[in-house]
């Protein structure tokens, strides 16, 4: 297989199926290689390439996530009564302040438990790979009055 396949199996796996499947499906859509000694080594090779870049990628989330334990980011905000936020801190600002600090991170990876809306220091979930995660210090201060 050149991908992985619902119900069918993933990259590089060796299936059996009908030949009309194959013929009139598989083959046509470009989803395999024809069993063959010479697609086999092919294969071998991409899983090798695909596995180093895993790897790379890893560490690189390794080296960010200890990267990112030294920075915080504070968030001005207006505020209300009892220090309550007009609004809520999002995952968008916060990404927005880390990109301020030199680091550039995709806003849909920042994990917020509970909505922010008071003043205060919390902590956020950053999912850079699946075995690496970053936690983030967020201050949450109000803005200063200017008059």
């Amino acid at each position: 297989l050149k991908e992985d396949i619902k119900k069918l199996g993933s990259f590089g796996e060796l299936v059996d199926v009908k030949d009309g499947y194959a013929r009139n499906y598989l083959l046509p859509k470009g989803l395999v290689w024809p069993d063959s000694k010479g697609y086999r080594s092919k294969i071998d090779e991409l899983k090798h390439k695909i596995e180093v870049r895993k790897e790379q990628e890893k560490e690189a989330a390794l080296e960010l996530a200890e990267k990112l334990k030294d920075i915080s980011v504070t968030i001005e905000v207006e505020v209300g009564e009892d220090d309550r936020l007009f609004g809520s801190v999002t995952n968008i600002d916060i990404a927005q302040k880390l990109k301020d600090e030199g680091v550039d991170i995709d806003k849909k990876i920042i994990v917020i438990d509970d909505p922010i809306k008071k003043l205060g220091v919390y902590k956020v979930s950053i999912n850079l790979h699946p075995e690496a995660e970053a936690v983030c210090k967020v201050w949450v201060v109000g803005k200063e009055e200017s008059n």
